[in-house]
This record gives C-alpha cells, sequence and structure tokens, in this order.
C-alpha cells in the first residue's frame, strides 16, 4: 500500500510505494506541515495513477534516485525478452488490454484492482515462462495471510479469484510463447456452501407493514418478482408493459450506469403478480414522469449501499428480524414460487436462468410436486401474503 510518512532523524518526509515489484523509498526536503502533507498526498496519487496507466516515469519524478540503476537492469530484462517470453507486466497488461473490451465496467474494475494491485506487484519482473509452482503457492499464501479493513482475512473465493486471473494469463501466455504453465496440481481453495435465508409469509408481511411509506413498493417488487438489485434500480417505465402484466427485464445499473443485464438469459419478461401490479401502478402516480421507477428525491436511480445501510438493515433490526442481505428478497421469490406449485421450467425463466439446474442445486428442499405454469398459482399466494388495508 503506498503511502507517505516522516523520517524521525531528520522530520522530513519521503514516499513510500512500489513499482515494477520494488519497494521504493524516495526522501524529500519537504517538512512535516499540513500543506506539505496534500502534496505529498497529491503527487503520491499520481504516481500510483501514472504506475496504474504504464507511463510512470521514475526518472523524471525522482532524477536523483539511487533506484535509477536497479530499472535499467528491468529495462534492459524487458528488452531482451522482446523477442522470447515478455515479462509478466507487460504480458499482463497486454493480456488486460486485449481483454476488457468483452467485460462488464464492473468486472473490467475488478480484473484491473487484481491484476495491476496483485498480480504485477508480485510477478512483475519475472519472464512469464519462469513462473514457477512454488511462486504461485507462495502468493496464494501470502494473500491468506493478508487483513482486511475490517480484521477478517480474505475470502477463500476471492483468493480463488486471485487464481483464477494468474491462470487465464499464463494460459494465454502458454499458447503464444509455447510452453507449459506451472498450474498443474493446483486445485481452488475450498469455498464453505452458504445456505440461502428466504423470509417466511409473516417475515414479508411484517417488513411490508413497518417499511417506510416510499419504499412499501420498491420491497414488493423485489419480494415478489425475483429481480437482482442492479435490475430493479435500473427498472424503466419503458419497460412496464401494465397492459399485458408484464415487467421487460433489459437493464441494469452497474456502478451507477445503465448497462446490459448480468448474462443473456437475464432479458427476460417477468409476469407481474397482483401485488406487483398494485405497487407499480403506486408508483405511476408518484415518479411517472422519470425514466426510472425507482428514485431517489433528486429523481436519479437509488443507490443500493444507501437503501441497505439507511433503509433495509434498520428495518430488520427494528423489527427483531436476522440481519439479512437484500439479495435474500430474490431467493425469497423463488422459494414463494416453488411453494406455490408453478412448473420450475416457469420459474428458471422468471428468475433469468438458463436453465432448471439452479433451482434444483439452491432451492431443492423447497421443491414440492409441480404442477401449474402459468404464474396463477404464485399470484394466489402473493396476494394472501400482503393483507389489505
Amino acid at each position: 500500500m503506498a503511502s507517505f510518512n516522516v523520517r524521525k532523524e531528520t522530520g522530513k518526509l519521503y514516499f513510500d510505494f512500489r513499482y515494477r515489484n520494488i519497494r521504493c523509498r524516495e526522501q524529500t526536503e519537504l517538512t512535516d506541515t499540513p500543506s506539505n502533507r496534500k502534496l505529498m498526498e497529491k503527487t503520491l496519487e499520481r504516481i500510483q495513477a501514472e504506475i496504474l496507466l504504464g507511463c510512470f516515469d521514475y526518472e523524471k519524478t525522482f532524477p536523483n534516485s539511487k533506484l535509477l540503476a536497479k530499472f535499467k537492469k528491468v529495462e534492459q530484462a524487458i528488452e531482451s525478452n522482446a523477442e522470447t517470453c515478455p515479462l509478466f507486466e507487460i504480458f499482463a497488461k497486454q493480456w488486460f488490454d486485449e481483454m476488457k473490451v468483452a467485460w462488464s465496467k464492473s468486472y473490467v474494475g475488478t480484473v484491473s484492482n487484481i491484476v495491476f494491485n496483485r498480480l504485477i506487484p508480485e510477478f512483475g519482473n519475472k519472464p512469464v515462462n519462469e513462473i514457477k509452482k512454488a511462486n504461485l503457492l507462495q502468493f496464494r499464501g501470502n494473500l491468506a495471510g493478508i487483513v482486511q479493513k475490517d480484521g477478517k482475512p480474505l475470502s477463500p473465493s476471492h483468493i480463488n479469484r486471485h487464481i483464477k486471473i494468474v491462470r487465464m494469463i499464463l494460459n494465454e501466455a502458454g499458447e503464444r510463447y509455447e510452453f507449459t504453465t506451472a498450474f498443474q496440481g493446483i486445485k481452488p481453495l475450498k469455498v464453505q456452501k452458504t445456505d440461502i435465508k428466504p423470509f417466511t409469509p409473516e417475515e414479508i408481511n411484517l417488513i411490508l407493514e413497518n417499511v417506510r411509506e416510499d419504499f412499501r413498493d420498491y420491497f414488493t417488487v423485489r419480494f415478489f418478482t425475483g429481480m437482482r438489485t442492479g435490475e430493479v434500480d435500473g427498472l424503466k417505465w419503458k419497460y412496464v408493459d401494465f397492459e399485458n402484466h408484464v415487467i421487460q427485464v433489459r437493464e441494469s445499473i452497474v456502478m451507477r450506469e445503465a448497462a446490459y443485464t448480468k448474462t443473456h438469459f437475464s432479458q427476460r419478461d417477468i409476469q407481474m403478480s397482483e401485488p406487483v401490479f398494485q405497487a407499480l401502478q403506486s408508483m405511476k402516480h408518484r415518479t411517472y414522469q422519470n425514466t426510472y421507477v425507482f428514485v431517489n428525491q433528486v429523481g436519479k436511480p437509488l443507490d443500493h449501499n444507501k437503501v441497505t445501510k439507511r433503509v433495509w438493515y434498520p428495518l430488520l433490526k427494528h423489527l427483531g428480524l436476522e440481519k439479512r442481505n437484500p439479495y435474500q428478497m430474490r431467493h425469497t421469490a423463488a422459494t414463494l414460487w416453488l411453494a406455490s406449485g408453478e412448473a420450475v421450467e416457469w420459474i428458471a425463466n422468471q428468475m433469468g436462468h438458463a436453465n432448471t439446474e439452479m433451482l434444483f442445486r439452491v432451492y431443492s428442499r423447497y421443491v414440492p410436486n409441480l404442477t401449474r405454469q402459468d404464474g396463477s398459482e404464485a399470484n394466489n399466494l402473493f396476494s394472501k401474503i400482503v393483507r389489505k388495508k
């Protein structure tokens, strides 16, 4: 983690960061004052941005640095490997630039963070064909020892994501430069299966009866459609078909911007149950002049983090209900559909799944003998849950 500190002996500030897998400590003549700290912070932000973009000029920034000789050797190594196997840093940047065009904006951010902040600092100076199994195992072990701000270590799934990306990079390099990667025998860490925690009909009704009036319709739609957070937050009025009682899922909100849905199968038409129809009719009187169905006070799409922290979790706490993330509303819709006896193929379509495998794998204990396939039984159940005022 890049930072700046004050040297006790002189009282002068110095930079402390990593570049090309080398720890760099560069002394300045600045004394420890608030204005100088602001200057250091801005300079450090610029350095990190230029490193991330691959345009950092070390000699121009620190012309008298003792590390320049070391970095010249690195440059020579890059040149000497140009016609054979490139350094990991060079190939990883090339791979990222080639691949990101096919990724969603959120995934680009995830991969960028891993590649530039974790993988390049670890393997940057090594030619891609010289990264051994021991290097990969040591890297995985180092990840397991990282303690996050909340005091918790990185989860096995998070560590596996790092290993998956470095595997993708090295596999591509292996194909292009005809060498065998060192991943043989390295298996993903076991990830503990987490049980879903859907809400009961009694809990749903308790929530809808006590939630803030301006969020009752929002949570009604979430409980009884199975829409993902980004899908419901990104729902536009042009995709609400009252005549045919259908919600057309065509877009999602990703990092506060409209984007394509999670997968092609997520593009679907959800049949409105009566509670959902009534909730959207109620919203029509309030927000129909806006592009989006659910908006904040200034007409912008909801910020799911703010809704979760300021509305959802406080409500659960107030009602004495177990703390569960909002995604459990999607699980709740699936289990209610199953409990009502709808056909699994119909439910999978409503959820935006490619097939019924996910339903049986995640919701197996909620699957009864299924007979219907039109949504009518679910509509009856939903209407019973929402008590008439």
